[in-house]
């Protein structure tokens, strides 16, 4: 994660709380280069309650994975190309042709796992299946990683 970033999502944790991790949690779930587990474990460490800093960053970063898929779907074609000339856009792409629904049981991995959410809009996959796999893989990945730190 870019250091400028992390500092100001970390402040911006420590003064304003819940809604702030919810806010950062989605901006990390989008494209942009940050962590959400490292947003995670800074709200943890300013003494945020565990499960409801588990609550607040799977509801984030639930949300920023439904952006990510109507983005695909409502500009899939010109951001296609995109995706492709990055190199985990392009594995997120080839898994999601080759396996389909079955490639969201990645889409919860670092790095990997966003734009898995992009290319599952891209090509359409039905958003029913793409909520009940993308959510509780997040949603248990954030449990995971909450026990780790306690």
């Amino acid at each position: 994660m870019i250091p400028e970033i992390t500092l100001w999502m970390s402040e911006f944790i420590i003064n304003y709380g819940f809604i702030a991790l919810l806010i950062s949690s989605f901006i990390c779930a989008t494209i942009f280069p940050a962590s959400s587990v490292a947003i995670l474990f800074v709200a943890l460490s300013a003494g945020m309650e565990p499960i409801s800093a588990v609550i607040s960053s799977s509801i984030g970063n639930c949300l920023g994975c439904v952006f990510n898929y109507y983005l695909g779907r409502i500009i899939g074609n010109p951001l296609l190309p995109k995706l492709q000339k990055s190199k985990n856009g392009e594995k997120a792409i080839r898994y999601v042709k080759k396996y389909g629904t079955y490639s969201l049981y990645l889409a919860w991995t670092p790095f990997l796992g966003d734009p898995i959410t992009i290319a599952a809009g891209i090509f359409k996959i039905t958003f029913v299946k793409f909520v009940l796999i993308v959510f509780s893989f997040r949603i248990f990945f954030y449990i995971i990683v909450m026990l780790f730190y306690i």
